[in-house]
Order: structure tokens, then sequence, then C-alpha cells
């Protein structure tokens, strides 16, 4: 065959903007508009069946407070429009957009975390990461946060690393001091499970935006020291996390280890099809927030086995999504903030589920897109569609969604 000549009038194909790859078989499991499409999907799907559990779970509460039935979904069912606009917004908001205010949004968040600390902040269930007016609207600071970390940190990763070669280490410091007082913005609020999850946002960052791994080690070594001694000075937290490494006692099972029981009491009750949604024995006010931070335990318990294992297959799906096409995308900083997004969602939704089984002590921590609560759903919802900005960095899906606009 002969080599293209270079004379003029010559037809010399231009370079395509992406690779074609072979997605055949197993491939198409990588296949970023099979990733896009899928993660879509399964954010969608979570948030739906969330308004069904919740008020499934919630409605005989409702009645017994003195109200309809439908008021916890309905109220569900308004952060839900909410945050699907806010996510749309957040996905029609360009890559560089994000690069650029990545800071601002930050400050913004520990603003409105320090707030909580004011006479405007509000504590629930012995944690004061609350802002509002009681009985009437709450918000929880915190949740902003966790997108905006995920927004800013790599950014500064990205920048500290380009600074590395010259000044060593001290590239570090900024980052890691602004996540520091994120960190501690939340533990002044006595609220460990978020701080724990933001934890695990910042391990992925740092991990993934270059950070070398012997400081790594040794800085989360002393941030996992420190959150230990705040659990051990308290005697709440530390008999909590007793209970559910230890039998219980006659008395504890009454108190510190009644929630977690109850949760497994509906678990084991679902049986692998479940009673059926609706039917639930626990949710009548037997469970403490059974269409909060417990209601995995309602699915498990209402659609068994299969319906919880489908829950967690599609955070699985979510999470292999993102991952897939990051490790697709050119782009350096959209592909650690679809990292860190990633583990955010997945890990919070591991540690809700494993401390409804009983792997973790009880910590209130909701299950992303499911649970019952405006804060969680809108940021989570607002964080999809940041990762949907991302994801359209990628080149293939990029031209598939200039395609479809055109």
């Amino acid at each position: 065959m002969d080599a293209p000549s270079d004379r003029p009038g010559s037809a010399t194909p231009p370079p395509a903007s992406a690779p074609i790859e072979d997605y055949r078989g197993m491939r198409r499991l990588l296949n970023p508009l099979w990733c896009y499409h899928g993660f879509r999907l399964s954010v969608i799907t979570l948030t739906c069946f969330g308004v069904i559990m919740v008020f499934s779970s919630s409605s005989v509460i409702m009645v017994s407070a003195g109200l309809s039935p439908w008021h916890q979904a309905i109220t569900q069912c308004v952060y839900c429009v909410i945050g699907i606009v806010a996510g749309v917004a957040a996905m029609h908001m360009p890559v560089d957009w994000y690069r650029r205010f990545a800071g601002v949004l930050l400050g913004l968040a520990v603003v409105l975390q320090l707030i909580t600390f004011t006479p405007l902040g509000v504590s629930v269930n012995g944690n004061a990461g609350w802002v509002g007016i009681p009985g009437k609207f709450t918000m929880q600071p915190a949740e902003f946060m966790k997108l905006m970390l995920c927004i800013w940190l790599p950014r500064a990763m990205q920048q500290a690393s380009q600074r590395f070669k010259r000044d060593g280490m001290v590239a570090y410091v900024w980052p890691a001091f602004f996540f520091g007082v994120c960190l501690l913005t939340v533990l002044g609020g006595k609220d460990v499970g978020t701080a724990m999850i933001l934890v695990i946002i910042g391990a992925a960052a740092f991990l993934v935006g270059g950070f070398p791994l012997r400081w790594l080690l040794g800085i989360f070594g002393v941030l996992a020291l420190s959150i230990g001694v705040i659990v051990v000075s308290s005697p709440n937290r530390m008999n909590r996390i007793l209970a559910a490494y230890q039998s219980c006692t006659n008395e504890q099972a009454q108190e510190v280890c009644y929630q977690a029981i109850r949760a497994k009491y509906a678990m084991a009750s679902g049986g692998f099809f479940g009673v059926g949604i609706g039917n639930s024995k626990e949710k009548w006010n037997y469970l403490p927030e059974a269409h909060n931070d417990f209601i995995f335990a309602i699915i498990g318990e209402e659609t068994g086995f299969l319906g919880a294992a489908l829950v967690i297959l599609l955070f699985v799906v979510l999470g292999w999504c993102l991952i897939c096409v990051a490790m697709r995308t050119r782009d350096r900083y959209a592909a650690v903030v679809m990292v860190c997004i990633a583990t955010w969602i997945v890990g919070q939704g591991l540690v809700n589920i494993m401390v409804v089984v009983g792997l973790l002590p009880v910590m209130g921590v909701p299950l992303p897109f499911v649970s019952a609560g405006g804060s969680s759903l809108i940021m989570c919802l607002m964080a999809a569609g940041v990762a949907v900005s991302m994801m359209r960095s990628q080149d293939q899906i990029r031209d598939y969604a200039t395609a479809l606009s055109s």
C-alpha cells in the first residue's frame, strides 16, 4: 500500500478528536458512553426509589405526629425538584467555571459552616451542625462542604503538584491547611460521622492528586488518632462503639443497642423477597429514624435481599461509571473531581449500609439519594450535575453531547 502523498490536493483525512476503541463483549462495561448513561440512570433510579421508600417508612410516624401520611413524602418530592433544578444548572456549567471559582465556593462553604456556631445554629440529636429555625426550616452546611471539597481539592492539588519540584513539600501546605480548617469546623459541631466522610474525600483527593504516599499515611494517621480521641472523650459515642462489637446486656438492649437491634430485626424479617412495600412492622415506631439514617433497614424488610442487593448494585454502577470515565478523561482536574464525588457518594452509602447491618457503630450518616432530608438529597443531586459536567470533558461524551444539542 502506498504511503500518503504530501502533494497539494492529496486527500489526507483529518485526525480524529479521540481514538476509537473497540468496546465489544465485556469491554462494553468500560465504554464512556455506556458509563455516562449508566451513571445518570443510577442517580434517577435511586432518587425515585428513595421517594417511594421515604413515603413507606414515614407514613406511620407522620400519622402518629398528627400529620398527613403523605407529609414527609411530599416534602421529599419538593427537595427532589429543588435538587434536580440545582443539578441541571450544575450540569450546564463548564469545567473551567468550577476550576476558576473553586476557592470562592469553598470559602462560602466554610462561612456557612461557621454560622452553626452562632445563635442561628441548631442542635439535632446532639450534633450542632445545623442552621435555621427549629420546626420550620433547617439545613446542614456540612453537606454543601462535601461537594465544595470535591470541587476545590482537585484544583488545589493540581496547583501544588506543579509547584512541588520547585518548592518541595511546602507546596502542599496550603491545601492541607484549608482541608484541616474545613474538618475542624465540622468536628467543632461534634458531627463525627460527617467528619469521617470528609476524611474519605480528602484521602481520595490527596492520593489521586499526587500527594506523596508516605506523608499522606502520616497525616491521615494523625487525623484518625484525633477523631479517636474525640470519640473516647464522649461516653455516649464510646458506648455506641462498644455496643456494636460486643454482646448487649438487657439494659443496653433498651438503650444504646436498641436502634441497632431493631435494624437487624428488620433486615432478618425481610427474607429474600421481602414482606412487600408498605408492610414493614419496624416502621410502626419501633425503629428510630426509619425514614432517615436507617431507611436501608426498611428497604431490606420490605423488598428483601433482592431489593437491598439492587440498591447496593446501583451504588456500585454509579461509582464504576465515574471511575471509568475519569480514567479516560484528558483533563486531570475533571478526572480527580469525578473520583472525589464517586468516593463521597459510594463511601457514604457503604458507611450507612454497614451501620444498618451492624458492621459499624451507629452514626448519623444518611444514605445518598434515598434517605429523607433536604440538605443531603439536594447536594447529592447537585453533585451528580457537577459529575455530568466533568464527564462531558471526555472526548467521546463531549462529541455525543454536542451532536445531541446541534
